[in-house]
């Protein structure tokens, strides 16, 4: 994707719950699998917004079993699809009723291009393959210590939980920026090195502030004291935090990155 690039993909984001939460965890001896922390779907959905428009969410689990993470799922606007324990269905009915989802959804809904099927299990390769027939972008996340090279492989694109945990290469502002604007220089910095791992390429200030109000869709750069957005950016450049230069044919703004 281009610096100039406007298109915006439509993204179904469909979740194997119990695949992702067992991931965070450690392999004990005899191969048992142990629950490790709630996995932070926030931020794996942040990192996918910087991608497109997502347009549908579902999460597909034996519910009782994970119960503190209905609420937080929820806010996110989560749908949650209730699967039935595997001990009394003797399958992995979310494996099942996952996979049945994407391909309807491929088939009855042409304004979504791209899927994100958020588990490391090695049986959804072959629903990845069909999507990708299809026509489909996929795009998987996983734990890097529990996923399927098979899976990982298979998918246009692989982004590892564990690597969308380490810090971003997010300048400080913190002592140039008023404390009343840090939470703006935030959401801002924060897109600017989402987009930058997309492409190499500069940053049309549109795309940027679309992609801000994808990740909080109540951002208003007036709400901090900006007459435009085109300000915020300026000032930015100004404080000696990213380097910005204009267009000569459209008289855009455009970012070219953080200053060294």
């Amino acid at each position: 994707m281009t610096g100039t690039d406007t298109a915006q993909s439509s993204i179904a984001v469909l979740i194997d719950y119990e695949n992702l939460a067992l991931g965070t965890g450690k392999r004990r001896k005899g191969g048992h699998q142990e629950p490790g922390p709630a996995p932070d779907i926030k931020l794996i959905m942040e990192r996918l917004v910087d991608k497109g428009r997502i347009t549908a969410k579902r999460a597909y689990c034996d519910w009782q079993r994970f119960p503190d993470s209905i609420t937080p799922l929820h806010e996110l606007g989560i749908e949650l699809i209730e699967i039935p324990d595997r001990a009394h269905t003797g399958k992995n009915s979310a494996d099942i009723r996952l996979s049945v989802d994407a391909v309807e959804m491929c088939l009855t809904k042409e304004h979504i291009d791209t899927f994100a099927i958020l588990s490391g299990d090695s049986d959804f390769s072959p629903l990845v393959a069909k999507l990708k027939e299809y026509g489909r972008t996929v795009i998987g996340v996983g734990m890097r210590e529990s996923t399927s090279p098979l899976l990982a492989e298979v998918c246009d694109e692989f982004i590892f939980y564990d690597d969308l945990q380490r810090a971003g290469g997010v300048p400080d502002f913190t002592a140039k920026v008023p404390k009343e604007r840090h939470e703006c220089y935030q959401l801002l910095f924060e897109t600017i090195d989402a987009l930058q791992r997309e492409s190499d390429s500069f940053i049309l200030a549109s795309r940027l502030k679309d992609t801000m109000r994808r990740k909080k869709p109540q951002f208003s750069e007036t709400s901090y004291g900006y007459r435009s957005f085109t300000a915020l950016l300026r000032e930015a450049a100004k404080l000696g935090l990213i380097e910005i230069h204009t267009d000569p044919k459209s008289g855009t703004v455009v970012v070219d990155g953080f200053c060294e």
